[in-house]
């Protein structure tokens, strides 16, 4: 360890007369001489009445208080901002969504740092707030651990489960006249019946439980319900284990490692999870200094099949993982398959094997996870897909369709809201590629989710038969013949900005292809005279996103200066 438990911010603090202004403003604060000498645990709290996800958080972080006090720490609260993604979808606010995943990680790091804060607690629901506190810990560098904040449960009408999904897909039957406006308003007042995160293996409960895989939450955190009483107490215990972390001095970096992030890919692909998943696992490797490429994520979707029967492409939610054994059912069910690496370290300070050794085999009784030797899938469902029109690569989910191919003319549009109007005008066809572009990272600004146009296609049985590409992003709740991250994107003039209508597009995910039927000579003709668009943002955030970010196929991060 390289501190005492006289720690280094109380050695900064007590040495010499200079200091005692700095113990005042503790003292200030309530502490006691004695309290100098313990380790000072900072509690970055994600609680918001934004939205859902974050709403039930606040008696996670008293809860943390108290863990933390009991072990024998001070505790200090920060605040962290969220965006919700289900609110903003659709509107020009969704462009901050990404953008908060920086806000976030920048949020940790300062303080953890301006404050010389021995450990941090990260608490939070929202989808942006798992990566950007997981960034924020790896940068900071001192003990860590992350807590979600848990997942909501379903909600009920005429007997069938809702989520959030269920909203925008009935949008489309209903503008297909397939539902009555009763039907309609009845799901949208009863999708979403309390606290917690969208239900699904969306993108919130996708990065939870790589977390748990990763080593950086506690066994079974990832799946419980925010309003059940285990999150409370899972809160406490891990409190406990973070302070004896920080009396080993073990550290984010000495955890997420190459193996974890493979353990952490595996789980991701075993559940279904989401293709941000993708996007925020690239910037998790850079925070870590981990070597990690896009093409890592094709390598790992080969050897590791779907086992999980999760929305939005299959049957249960994430409750229903949690009553069938949790993310250590799948972790054991990989681990006897040589699908993780047992001896990868965790924030529990036991290998993962350890952590599993007394996890039982799966249930029989339960039809949620599925055994390696009879997988929902053979190979993951996450493909990398490269050709002309994404030579950097791009994300597809190809799970829940019946073949994943398509080859049909371009609908062109350079924004999210005359695409839906055109589904919902009835004016796309079985057959068509849609190309929603200008949305990247650069472009968008911020890489905004189409899971308005989306789940409008579901809702109006095009799912399977028109196909969608984008440089923006896809929600976790969202399914089709969807492709996404499409790089380079069409603000830095990638071939996506030169597609013009009625051009012919394949989709190919058995041949990893995403190829626009255009000889190379047009294609270099249309080049020549495309004229980059101006910034949409020239001040704030956005602008100051616009400006920095990279690549999707690098994490869209902003601090990549190489």
């Amino acid at each position: 360890m390289s501190s005492s438990p006289a720690n280094r911010r109380s050695k900064n603090i007590t040495e010499g007369v200079a200091r005692a202004p700095n113990r005042s403003m503790y003292y200030a604060l309530g502490y006691e001489a004695g309290d100098f000498d313990k380790p000072m645990i900072g509690v970055a709290n994600g609680h918001s009445t934004i939205t859902p996800c974050n709403s039930g958080l606040q008696r996670l972080a008293d809860a943390a208080v108290e863990g933390l006090k009991a072990a024998g720490a001070n505790p200090q609260i920060f605040g962290t901002p969220t965006i919700s993604d289900g609110m903003a979808m659709g509107t020009e606010g969704m462009k901050y969504s990404l953008v908060s995943r920086e806000v976030i990680s920048d949020c940790v790091e300062t303080c953890v740092g301006g404050q010389w804060m021995d450990g941090v607690m990260v608490i939070g629901g929202c989808d942006k707030n798992m990566p950007g506190g997981m960034m924020g810990m790896l940068r900071a560098n001192v003990p860590a651990l992350y807590i979600y904040g848990g997942t909501i449960l379903p909600g009920k009408y005429k007997g069938q489960d809702l989520n959030i999904v269920s909203v925008f897909e009935a949008v489309g039957q209903f503008s297909a006249g397939k539902m009555s406006e009763e039907d309609f308003c009845e799901i949208e007042k009863r999708a979403i019946p309390g606290s917690g995160s969208c239900g699904g293996m969306y993108t919130a409960n996708t990065m939870s439980s790589s977390f748990e895989a990763l080593g950086m939450s506690l066994p079974y955190s990832s799946t419980m319900a925010n309003v059940e009483n285990e999150v409370v107490d899972n809160v406490k215990k891990a409190a406990g284990v973070l302070v004896e972390a920080v009396k080993k001095d073990l550290k984010p970096r000495d955890i997420v490692t190459k193996k974890a992030i493979e353990n952490a890919v595996a789980v991701i692909l075993a559940t279904g999870g989401s293709t941000n998943a993708v996007l925020h696992y690239l910037a998790i490797a850079h925070a870590a200094g981990v070597e990690w490429t896009i093409d890592d994520f094709e390598r790992m979707r080969k050897k590791v099949p779907v086992l999980c029967n999760l929305k939005p492409s299959g049957q249960y939610l994430a409750i229903d993982l949690h009553r069938a054994g949790g993310i250590p059912a799948v972790m054991k069910e990989l681990l006897k398959h040589g699908l993780l690496h047992g001896d990868a370290m965790t924030i529990t300070g036991k290998t993962v094997a350890e952590n599993l050794a007394e996890v039982p085999d799966l249930s029989p009784d339960q039809d949620v996870i599925r055994p390696v030797g009879d997988p929902l899938y053979a190979q993951g469902h996450l493909a990398i897909l490269k050709g002309n029109l994404a030579t950097e690569g791009c994300v597809a989910k190809i799970t829940g369709l019946k073949n994943p191919v398509i080859t049909g003319p371009a609908r062109v549009f350079d924004d999210e809201q005359s695409a839906l109007a055109a589904i919902m005008a009835g004016k796309i066809q079985a057959g068509d590629v849609m190309v929603l572009r200008y949305l990247g990272p650069k472009g968008g600004p911020g890489m905004p989710e189409m899971l308005a146009p989306t789940g409008a296609l579901i809702g109006q049985g095009l799912g399977e038969s028109v196909g969608l590409i984008t440089d923006g992003r896809f929600s976790g709740g969202t399914w089709g013949m969807v492709v996404g991250h499409v790089a380079p994107e069409a603000y830095e003039g990638g071939a996506i900005a030169l597609v013009q209508e009625g051009d012919t597009i394949t989709i190919d995910a058995h041949q990893l292809l995403l190829q626009l039927h255009v000889d190379d000579a047009e294609l270099a003709r249309r080049r020549a005279a495309w004229v980059q668009p101006g910034p949409r943002y020239t001040r704030g955030v956005l602008a100051k996103f616009a400006k920095n970010a990279a690549s999707a196929s690098h994490g869209a991060v902003l601090d990549r200066f190489e």
